[in-house]
């Protein structure tokens, strides 16, 4: 089989957490590649995520490496997805593969949280709302693009609306909640969006006052993923330059610590929803 030109994130990630392993049982490619019968390419390419691994394949490797994390081995083996082709596929070679890799993050991920200062998270955005969030892009994008990256971000919006929902809390500054992205009418309406699905079980909406001053985090748009596992958890950064996934041990913590000061300084649930509220009474 042919290795991959383009492997996605979450393959990048399984190579990665098995060469984790692999030198943690100080074995070399080389040595890894005889105790599978294959040679040092093979798991060079296995961890790089540019050929697929089986799940039957990763146990026999985290035996040879010596590991007896069970949950570790376990989530490992669920991450195969085979030959499932799930739905951001079709906007392959058609959107950056950095937008595709986060649907698939979101997918698959157990909880997430975001943190938001000058932008409404693209999860809880109305098609209007991300349309003129796309047409504002620099270089301009052209109509058609504009108009797949607007599906791609309202696709992406089923994970918390499917049978086994998403668990989300995304944090909002008051800044963004009053940036009128498309006029008042765009604005109305896409803070009653925000309203309605903060009712929502699985949707936890916190608004940041301007009045909470100073706190952590404050420059930076950044979502923490819950993996299956701790060593699973992701940090997705957005940047003008695309997407960035964090994944080293430390920087896990850092951002998890970063959210939880964000959490802190913001409006409960409830309160949230009043402040919302009043901003929608005085457009």
């Amino acid at each position: 089989m042919a290795p991959r030109t383009t492997p996605t994130a979450r393959q990048q990630r399984l190579g990665a957490e098995l060469r984790k392993l692999r030198e943690k049982a100080g074995l070399t490619a080389r040595e890894a590649g005889a105790l599978l019968g294959g040679n040092q390419a093979r798991i060079s390419n296995i961890e790089t995520g540019r050929i697929p691994v089986s799940a039957d394949r990763i146990r026999t490797l985290a035996c040879n490496y010596d590991c007896q994390d069970k949950k570790l081995i376990d989530a490992l083996a669920s991450m195969p997805s085979g030959r499932t082709r799930h739905w951001w596929e079709e906007y392959r070679g058609v959107l950056p593969p950095g937008m595709l890799d986060l649907a698939e993050l979101e997918h698959y991920a157990v909880e997430l949280r975001t943190a938001q200062t000058s932008s409404i998270p693209g999860l809880l955005q109305t098609v209007a709302h991300a349309r003129v969030v796309f047409e504002q892009s620099f270089p301009p994008l052209p109509p058609p693009e504009i108009e797949h990256r607007v599906s791609h971000r309202i696709k992406r919006q089923a994970v918390l609306f499917r049978d086994s929902p998403l668990p989300y809390t995304a944090i909002i500054h008051e800044a963004a909640l009053r940036m009128q992205f498309g006029g008042t009418e765009v604005t109305r309406a896409q803070l009653a969006h925000i309203m309605e699905i903060s009712e929502r079980e699985n949707v936890t909406v916190l608004v940041i006052p301007f009045t909470a001053g100073a706190f952590p985090g404050s420059g930076q748009t950044f979502s923490y993923a819950r993996g299956s596992i701790p060593q699973l958890d992701t940090v997705h950064l957005d940047q003008s330059h695309g997407v960035v996934f964090l994944d080293a041990e430390a920087q896990l913590l850092k951002y998890r610590g970063i959210m939880d000061r964000v959490q802190a300084v913001s409006l409960s649930a409830d309160s949230s929803r009043d402040f919302l509220r009043s901003i929608l009474r005085n457009l």
